[in-house]
């Protein structure tokens, strides 16, 4: 298994795997999001999407991108920690972090094989139109019931709220 470290890229060495893989015959998986909190929902998740093909790169919202989207109270964990703990999954090749709100632009830079989202997401996947022109599709991940970021920090703060008053 390769160290943490090496498996945490920028976006040009991406390119350039991506190249490599595509030359190799291999199919290049793209997915992305925040990732903040992980739990075993993501975990589920990326498995399936590294099931989907060869080599699975996922791209990491950067802090900043993560205030503008779910407010200025998260990423509850910081981009550093989140791209590390990514990176230590077995089932994840590489992770590159993008700062834009979407992650389109990142998406035509790469041209994945397969774009991976999750199945709650099924009315707009960002990308599909530039992985589908390209000849790659688009696959829905099944959801975990019950497993989300924002129901486990509900939950952190209904304990803390239930704590101080009582």
């Amino acid at each position: 298994m390769r160290e943490v470290q090496t498996k945490i890229v920028d976006r040009a060495t991406i390119a350039g795997l991506r190249a490599s893989a595509r030359a190799g015959g291999k199919t290049f998986v793209f997915t992305n999001g925040c990732f903040d909190v992980l739990h075993a929902g993501h975990v589920d998740y990326l498995t399936f999407a590294r099931r989907q093909g060869d080599m699975l790169v996922v791209g990491v919202n950067s802090d900043r991108s993560v205030r503008e989207l779910k407010g200025p109270r998260r990423p509850v964990v910081p981009q550093s920690d989140r791209v590390r703990i990514l990176a230590a999954l077995e089932c994840v090749d590489y992770v590159v972090v993008f700062d834009e709100l979407h992650v389109d632009r990142l998406i035509s830079e790469l041209l994945p094989d397969i774009l991976v989202k999750g199945g709650d997401r099924a009315d707009w996947v960002c990308g599909r139109e530039i992985v589908e022109e390209h000849g790659g599709r688009v696959v829905l991940a099944p959801v975990t019931v019950g497993r989300s970021t924002t129901s486990i920090i509900d939950n952190i703060l209904r304990i803390h709220d239930a704590a101080k008053s009582g």
